[in-house]
């Protein structure tokens, strides 16, 4: 497969001559609780963008101004959830790559190959993918899957801390923080924490 490069600012437009490309990513793999999300998005041919990256390069005013231009200007976009359960029963690598194959299952347009953020990653159907490592970083469609899978998850995470609010997701999102771990070990564990992680320090 040959690279066709488009580029703006370091990240291609596209990976490929002229298949429809979908650029996936996920976000919440180290968290101590809650789902892991995942985006799938399809961006008009020759889409650019100035700020378009990796949306922990970027402020979350960045990220929630992106997420709603990428939205409106997608061909296609959709994000799935797995949850904390489903995480501790078949591990966050796989729980990763399910998320990923529900965001594709969801897109209104079939498309021909798909771009995955990171180095691993499981066949979905008969779809073309590549893994690309900081592939965030690297190609527009996968930027903004991670933006729309990034800006998502932190308003799950927010919700939730208005149920849970000793343990502050609405400023950790549940990564591995001292003060997550403080709040773990003086309240204990919620249902959404996964079982699975060591979640003591």
């Amino acid at each position: 497969m040959s690279l066709f490069y488009t580029t703006h600012e370091g990240l291609q437009a596209h990976y490929t001559e002229n298949l429809v490309e979908a650029g996936l990513d996920e976000a919440g793999r180290g968290c101590l609780a809650g789902a892991v999300v995942a985006a799938a998005v399809i961006l008009p041919r020759g889409y650019q963008h100035k700020l378009l990256r990796d949306s922990k390069q970027l402020n979350k005013q960045q990220r929630e101004s992106l997420r709603t231009e990428i939205m409106q200007e997608a061909v296609a976009y959709t994000i799935a959830e797995v949850s904390a359960a489903e995480i501790d029963e078949i591990n966050i690598r796989n729980a990763s790559v399910l998320a990923m194959h529900r965001a594709v299952a969801k897109l209104s347009l079939q498309p021909e190959i798909l771009l995955v953020d990171g180095n691993f990653f499981l066949p979905y159907q008969h779809l073309r993918h590549v893994c690309i490592v900081k592939g965030d970083d690297k190609i527009l469609s996968i930027a903004a899957a991670s933006v729309l899978a990034k800006t998502y998850r932190d308003d799950l995470m927010t919700k939730y801390a208005e149920q849970y609010p000793m343990y502050h997701w609405e400023k950790n999102a549940a990564y591995p923080t001292k003060a997550h771990y403080a709040a773990i070990n003086e309240f204990g564990i919620t249902p959404l924490h996964r079982k699975s992680f060591k979640l003591e320090k």
